[in-house]
């Protein structure tokens, strides 16, 4: 009997997680995301931002607020 419980707690578990995760719409991409202007980069450069999310050197003087104190997009 205490099987079929803690079984059953799981399916109802998993089937709210399950509802929970098919409503979320992207509302943490829907927050204010600061675009790079990546004009005048080289390919190279615009591939490492994209891949690995560094910042050109040159890029970082600039008074952009999405480049201040920025070296690596996410910390890695």
């Amino acid at each position: 009997m205490f099987m079929w419980m803690v079984i059953s707690i799981l399916f109802l578990t998993a089937l709210f997680l399950t509802y929970e995760a098919a409503s979320i719409t992207g509302n943490a991409t829907s927050t204010s995301v600061s675009v790079i202007d990546t004009t005048g980069w080289t390919a190279n450069e615009i591939m490492n931002y994209e891949m690995h999310g560094t910042i050109p050197a040159r890029a970082q003087g600039s008074s952009s607020s999405a480049l201040r104190g920025a070296g690596m997009v996410g910390g890695c």
